[in-house]
């Protein structure tokens, strides 16, 4: 039922209304919505009062759609605008928008005024709103001489701040010479017109710069007003004074500092009147003087302040109170209060209201012939003016269309012709403002079109419901025909169900329901049809399902599920364990008809379920599993209970019952308790829901019923090796109706467009109801705006729309169950919102700061939250590089997105390529998009470090020189300086030689190196640099050309070291030293002593050579130059001594000591091996005598 009640005046009109909105739904099939006409409608929009910056070119939005495109045309100042004459005003193509030369000699102030846009087809006209042009203006302060104050201790004080006139206004704030805001407190604040208030005064108030500043964002300028000069006088110093003055007899002495009640400083006077505007802040404020500090306290005469919408602001001097409505108007009294009185002040504060829509006029699209109807509602304070204009032209005066009648904010169409399509403006005005919308009238007249694709293939299962579709379209209405087959009858009778949109229902199809259907949709215009067709497939059936199971610990046991299913239709088999996928256990064996379990444990006790699906059902069975350790002889066997048995049901009453039974056996293990549960047969037949659960050693049990409820009982015993069977059903009760007990949960408001709200909720369950003809009374008024609510009753439905409200409002909203027998109780309310639209205006003052030159820090002021019209859900910012600073050149614009969540107002930009320079803009998000983006931000990156160069190419070389070249950075990040080229050479053993470093100027671009050694390799390192650094280096390699004589002796010696009989030689001279060497060491440590000491000096060999001490290598070898055999005598003597003077090292100390031991192949390693450095040779001897190992790498 509906609180608000429909006149029965307006009850055809109404009825009229439904007819035509589903008459005519067009769907949103975007082939069938560009092959329609439509008038114009204006999709995009500058807003109504447009400050713009003088410095930029002007943008006038206006965007628009329509079939066909529409053209568009601009008025300024109520005249035609020829933007054909002003070289400076052009046009953007396919669309409205107006672009207005500024920044190429053009004048802002010469284009103020107000402008509005004209979108026109064939089918009408839609305007914009007025849209009001002024530039900024930021004028600098009036010159003024300022008095320096003196001012005595504890007086009170007020700044006067006086910013000049800006648009729009500036926003002031007071800094000291050093730009640091000046502190404020309970005693120094300042007011909302700018000036500095001092409930007094005190000695550190003294200084000479207190500067008030004026920042006008818009034009992100700051201007400055002169310093103001105060001097406070202490008594202190006051009495000093004057005592220095006087003689001893005179009488002097300032009064000291004395206590002051409270005197309000602003507002003047006891009373005062403020005007507000519904959904604006509301701005109170009483500053006090006073010693002590008074303090501020608000009321409100004859109420409360509204909670969650009241705020204390300036240490409680200003009360703001956001988004104001008419309830907010009234008396607000501040009370100033100290230690020595109070003083107060009341403002009356009264709440006007600008238009606001309470039924926005909604686009009309009928057929020719129909009728149809055009609201327009809006309400403010005081009442608005409904004005109409037909295609731009007021109604009174626009062309005479006789199915058109005018009833104030209702324009009636009766019997429409596809030239009464026009698009209409409804104006609702009041002396604070207006709103203006356009609604289109399009008539057309269509032939049946058939959305559904041709020979559309559905497939169900036997027994289940199949829906047909055939969605369509025309104008008027078509009506709807199903055949099946291509010469068959009209379907008609109970076993088809025909939806308004088309589609066709089987409720139960059968095998012989199988077929092609024709779908024939005709209108006065034309016939069509469309075929589609049904496959009704057999269900999927589990003809043989696992089985409970009772399996001792470490035995074996098989699942068996055999299935039956439609031979066109393919099924997979899935085995699941407690509900989820079986354990990655090779003891587990799927088969094709059945799961084993080898081995079976503790753990593999549960639920086994095989599911069966395929692609258009599926069917599952599940088996428990119980494992029980191995019985002891004799074996008593543990199982589940025996299913309860024998249920009566006693004591029936409306809401309760008693039920008994009798417990089955419970086979060695106590039943633990009893589960009981419930079927309801009206609602859910089949379907077994928990009641509850007993004690093992309880039999009977009160249950609590629910009313309309046809119940059925069974029970389930449990023990500890699980559930029984459940017991027989008991016989059936059908508890007595009655009202619903509870109310839809979950309810919620979410707007889909900007002038609706969708209520949804979750419906109640069928034993929920307590009795038929359950339905839902959904209700909803604005809040804080409707006294009333506004009630509908449905049913069968768990969504509600209410359509036309205003854009992003809160609602309350509650739904309330009712059935036959009358209401559930009274609902809670939820706070839903009305839908969203795009916000309106762009983030302000803009700014970045460039950290470095790959990141920067973007800051904006956040946008007012009345203008987002939604949910804030965050700010975008859209960068994108405009140019490279060192090379001038433009490449593809590449924008680049950062989204900041929530009500942020800086964020970072990283990633930014160095000496660049930059476009960014700002724009924020809520649920339904982006608005509009803020200026064009410019910002440059500075220099940084160059990548490496692009190549470096060694070319021509000489037996002294190279050849370098090279290619400039990829990314020179900068103004190139120099480039840096460092080399050295590489030996033979890969050892790297002294490095050189040469700095070749910016502009070359290759080099040659002389002085180089021949046949030598070196290896080069090279990178660019700018003023910032040096880049990363690019390396490489070149060696000089080798001597011919040198390359000639290096070719024999290569030939001859790969020669076989000389590989064959080396081998053997090697094998040989190391027999030799065994040999020596064997001998030296067979038994015995050897006096070694005394026969050094008796038995000299002038002939042995000593082991050198620099290298540990052996004397009896020649240097590998000379070639020449071993010497006679050279081996150690017989008795086995060496020359003290030449060597106090012997081969024992060698083979015994602590570092001495022997390689693999019997070179000596021992502590002189790890010397690398080389005494040179004295006189004419070889230069070095090598070690075996040496003697060996000589030959090779």
């Amino acid at each position: 039922m509906m609180k608000k009640s429909i006149s029965a005046s307006k009850a055809s009109l109404v009825l009229f209304l439904c007819q035509m909105i589903s008459a005519l739904d067009v769907p949103l099939d975007s082939k069938l919505l560009e092959e329609l006409s439509q008038p114009p409608t204006i999709t995009q929009q500058s807003p109504k009062d447009y400050i713009v910056d003088p410095r930029e070119n002007i943008v006038i939005q206006c965007e628009a759609k329509g079939k066909p495109p529409p053209s568009f045309s601009w008025t300024r100042n109520g005249t035609h605008f020829d933007i054909d004459k002003d070289a400076q005003v052009t046009m953007k193509p396919n669309s409205g928008t107006l672009v207005i030369n500024i920044m190429n000699g053009g004048k802002a102030e010469a284009y103020e005024g107000v402008y509005q846009c004209t979108a026109r087809n064939e089918r009408g006209a839609a305007i914009s709103n007025n849209i009001v042009i002024r530039p900024s203006r930021s004028p600098l302060w009036t010159k003024e001489k300022l008095e320096p104050n003196q001012v005595r201790e504890g007086d009170s004080l007020v700044l006067h701040c006086r910013p000049p006139v800006g648009l729009p206004p500036p926003i002031i704030f007071w800094m000291d010479n050093a730009f640091q805001r000046l502190p404020q407190s309970e005693r120094v604040s300042q007011g909302l017109n700018g000036d500095l208030y001092f409930s007094n005064v005190q000695p550190e108030d003294t200084r000479e710069d207190y500067i008030c500043y004026a920042r006008f964002n818009h034009t992100q300028t700051i201007q400055q007003k002169q310093p103001i000069s105060v001097k406070v006088f202490s008594m202190d110093s006051l009495n000093d004074t004057i005592a220095a003055n006087l003689s001893d007899t005179d009488i002097y002495g300032a009064k000291p500092v004395t206590e002051r009640q409270p005197i309000l400083l602003t507002p003047t006077g006891s009373t005062s009147t403020k005007v507000e505007l519904r959904g604006n802040v509301l701005l109170l404020e009483c500053i006090a003087a006073g010693l002590p500090t008074p303090v501020i306290r608000w009321i409100k005469e004859g109420g409360e302040l509204p909670a969650n919408r009241t705020f204390f602001e300036n240490f409680k001097k200003t009360l703001k109170i956001i988004d104001v409505s008419e309830a907010d108007s009234g008396n607000y009294k501040c009370i100033a209060r100290n230690i020595l009185g109070s003083a107060h002040h009341v403002i009356s504060v009264t709440v006007k209201a600008a238009p606001y829509w309470i039924t926005a006029p909604r686009n009309l699209v009928l057929s020719p012939g129909e009728d149809g109807t055009l609201i327009c509602r809006a309400n403010g304070n005081p009442k608005p003016n409904i004005s109409w204009l037909a295609n731009g032209v007021p109604i009174a005066i626009a062309p005479e269309d006789p199915s058109r009648k005018v009833d104030g904010d209702t324009i009636i169409f009766s019997h429409v012709q596809e030239r009464s399509s026009a698009v209409y403006q409804c104006n609702a005005s009041n002396e604070y403002g207006y709103l203006l919308a356009n609604a289109f009238v399009n008539v057309l007249a269509e032939p049946p079109r058939i959305l559904t694709p041709a020979n559309k293939l559905y497939q169900v299962i036997a027994d289940s419901p199949a829906l047909l579709d055939c969605a369509y379209f025309g104008s008027p209405k078509p009506e709807i025909e199903w055949f099946k087959g291509v010469k068959g009858s009209i379907l008609r009778g109970d076993e088809y169900v025909f939806h308004d949109n088309g589609t066709l229902e089987i409720p139960v199809a059968q095998k012989d329901s199988t077929g092609t259907y024709t779908c024939v949709a005709r209108n006065e215009l034309g016939k069509i049809q469309n075929e589609v067709r049904l496959e009704v497939k057999d269900p999927t059936m589990i003809i043989k399902q696992p089985e409970y199971k009772v399996i001792q610990r470490y035995g074996q046991v098989s699942f068996e599920c055999i299935i039956k299913h439609d031979f066109t239709l393919l099924p997979t088999v899935i085995w699941l364990k407690d509900n989820d996928e079986l354990p990655d256990d090779e003891r587990f064996l799927v088969g094709k008809d059945n799961l084993t379990i080898m081995n079976v444990t503790d753990k593999d006790d549960g639920t086994y379920t095989c599911i069966v699906n395929t692609t258009l059902d599926s069917v599952s069975a599940s088996a428990v599993l119980t494992v029980v350790a191995a019985p002891p002889t004799p074996a008593i066997i543990y199982a589940r209970p025996n299913p309860p048995f024998d249920l009566e049901l006693t004591g029936q009453l409306e809401r309760s019952v008693e039920l008994s039974w009798i417990p089955g056996d419970e086979n060695n293990s106590p039943i633990t308790n009893f589960v009981i549960e419930y079927e309801d047969g009206l609602h859910e037949p089949g379907v077994w829901h928990y009641q509850t659960e007993v004690p093992g050693t309880q039999t009977t049990v009160q249950l609590k019923l629910s009313p309309y409820v046809n119940y059925s009982f069974r029970v389930i015993a449990v023990n500890e090796i699980g559930r029984s069977q459940p017991s027989e059903p008991s016989e059936q009760y059908l508890t007595k109706s009655a009202n619903p007990d509870e109310n839809p949960s979950n309810v919620q408001g979410i707007g889909s467009e900007p002038d609706n709200l969708v209520i949804t909720w979750e419906s109640l369950k069928g034993f929920q109801s307590n009795g038929p003809g359950l339905q839902y009374k959904v209700s909803w008024r604005q809040k804080d705006v409707d006294d009333e609510w506004t009630s509908v009753i449905v049913a069968n439905v768990s969504k509600y729309i209410v359509s036309g409200t205003p854009t992003f409002v809160p609602y309350e909203i509650k739904v309330q169950a009712l059935n036959d027998l009358g209401y559930a109780p009274e609902p809670s309310e939820v706070i839903g919102h009305s839908g969203e639209d795009l916000p309106m205006v762009a983030p302000g003052n803009v700014q970045v700061h460039v950290i470095n030159s790959t990141l920067a820090k973007v800051h904006w002021d956040p946008v007012p939250l009345k203008t987002v019209r939604g949910h804030l859900q965050g700010y975008k910012v859209y960068y994108w590089k405009v140019q490279s600073l060192s090379r001038r050149s433009r490449r593809h614009v590449e924008k680049k997105i950062l989204t900041f969540r929530g009500n942020k107002t800086f964020g970072m930009l990283p990633g930014l390529e160095p000496y660049s320079s930059y476009k960014l803009n700002v724009r924020v998000v809520n649920g339904k998009g982006e608005g509009p983006a803020s200026p064009d931000k410019v910002f440059k990156t500075p220099e940084g470090v160059p990548s490496s160069p692009s190549f470096l190419k060694i070319t021509n070389p000489t037996l002294d020189s190279l050849t370098l070249e090279w290619g400039s950075p990829t990314h020179p990040n900068g103004v190139l300086t120099s480039y840096i080229l460092k080399f050295q050479p590489i030996n033979n053993t890969h050892e790297l030689g002294p490095l050189v470093e040469i700095r070749i100027p910016a502009n070359e671009s290759s080099l040659i190196l002389k002085n180089l050694n021949y046949s030598t390799r070196y290896k080069f390192y090279f990178n660019a640099q700018t003023s910032v650094g040096s880049g990363s280096q690019i390396t490489e390699e070149a060696v000089t050309i080798m001597d011919e004589g040198k390359m000639a002796m290096a070719s024999r010696q290569v030939d001859i070291a790969t020669q076989g009989w000389f590989i064959g030689l080396m081998c053997a001279v090697a094998l040989l030293i190391l027999i030799l060497l065994i040999v020596c060491f064997i001998r030296r440590n067979k038994g015995g002593k050897y006096p070694v000491k005394e026969k050094e000096d008796a038995h000299a060999d002038p002939e042995i050579q000593p082991m050198k001490e620099d290298d540990g290598t052996f004397g009896e070898y020649s240097d590998a130059e000379d070639h020449k055999p071993l010497k006679k005598g050279s081996r150690t003597p017989s008795d086995r001594t060496v020359k003290k003077e030449d060597s106090d090292d012997s081969l024992v100390d060698y083979g015994e000591g602590v570092n001495g031991q022997f390689n693999e192949d019997g070179s000596f390693i021992g502590q002189y091996s790890g010397k690398k450095e080389k005494e040179p040779a004295e006189g004419n001897e070889s230069s070095e005598a090598p070690s075996p190992v040496n003697a060996m790498n000589s030959f090779v």
